[in-house]
């Protein structure tokens, strides 16, 4: 179990919320062969009302993983899933509502700590640990509309493409490395 989530327990009132709804639909454990991590903004705090539960996923099969998706969960209210291409790869995505929050359902033929949701939170937490303030200024950001790594480029002077950026910026403070986040 990845230390961000489990922290979730004995955080913030929307973060033990979150854990509660997880641990309730069992989604890490019915997903377990696929290695889900939670990403996001809820894991590292810098949430806002409408923030979802990003659940990343290394998914080899698709096909099984969009059945294995649709037969757990496809009963839920606002269910949908999609097979599209993102970066180059392959990937199903599932959305759906559990107790007051959205889920997102990501899988990709991609190690997940390969996989840009969990680079960028693994970046945007250590960002966020070495600056305090940031947590503030990034989340009245978001706030008025920015995406998180629009807002954290925003605050950071990042020119250009936010996502891309953010991940060089990463790499030149040696927070991941080439292939990822540093262990």
């Amino acid at each position: 179990m990845h230390a961000l989530y489990k922290n979730m327990k004995d955080g913030t009132m929307k973060q033990r919320a979150a854990y509660q709804a997880i641990e309730a639909l069992q989604v890490l454990e019915d997903l377990r062969t696929y290695t889900p991590v939670l990403c996001g903004t809820i894991p590292i705090g810098i949430d806002v009302d409408d923030s979802d539960l990003d659940i990343v996923m290394e998914v080899n099969d698709l096909s099984t993983f969009k059945e294995k998706v649709t037969n757990l969960y496809g009963g839920l209210p606002d269910f949908t899933i999609k097979h599209k291409v993102i970066d180059e790869h392959d990937v199903v995505k599932a959305n759906f509502m559990f107790k007051g929050f959205e889920f997102e359902l990501f899988g990709q033929d991609q190690p997940v700590q390969c996989q840009r949701a969990y680079v960028h939170m693994m970046i945007e937490h250590e960002l966020l640990k070495d600056n305090p303030l940031l947590r503030d200024n990034v989340i009245e950001l978001k706030k008025k509309g920015y995406k998180t790594e629009p807002a954290f480029c925003e605050w950071l002077g990042i020119e250009g493409d936010p996502y891309e950026g953010l991940i060089q910026y990463g790499g030149e403070r040696e927070i991941i490395s080439p292939r990822g986040v540093q262990s």
